[in-house]
C-alpha cells in the first residue's frame, strides 16, 4: 500500500492532502510533508484526510507530534474532512479533543484567516 501526498498553498495557509492508506509504511511520509510545511511559517495548516481510507496508530503519531510542533510555532494545526471510519478512529482515539477537526478543507482555510 502507497500513499501519495500533495501540497498546496491558500491564502498562506499550507493544505496537506494524503491519499491511500496511512499507516508504519505511509505515516513516515507525512511526518517529512509535515515538517516541511512546518519549516516554511505557514499561518496554518490543514491536513485534508478525504482521500485517506485507512489510518493507523503511527499515523495517529504522527498528526499529534506535528500539533505539537505546530503549536510550539505558534501555527495552528487541523483535520479536515475525514472518512466516516477514520473520524471514527479518531473519535476512539481522542484525538478529536486534541486537534480541531474540520467538515471542509475551505472552512478551514477560512477560519485561519479570521483567527488572523
Amino acid at each position: 500500500m502507497t500513499s501519495d501526498i500533495s501540497i498546496r498553498r491558500e491564502n498562506g495557509v499550507a493544505v496537506v492532502t494524503p491519499v491511500g492508506e496511512m499507516d508504519a509504511v505511509t505515516s513516515p511520509a507525512l511526518a517529512e510533508a509535515l515538517d516541511e510545511v512546518l519549516s516554511e511559517g505557514p499561518e496554518g495548516v490543514v491536513v485534508a484526510f478525504d482521500k485517506v481510507g485507512f489510518c493507523d496508530s503511527r499515523c495517529i503519531g504522527v498528526l499529534v507530534a506535528a500539533f505539537r510542533q505546530a503549536r510550539d510555532l505558534g501555527v495552528g494545526l487541523v483535520i479536515a474532512e475525514p472518512q466516516q471510519q477514520v473520524n471514527r478512529l479518531f473519535v476512539i482515539a481522542g484525538i478529536d479533543q486534541v486537534i480541531p477537526i474540520m467538515e471542509s478543507v475551505g472552512k478551514a482555510v477560512s477560519s485561519f484567516a479570521e483567527a488572523g
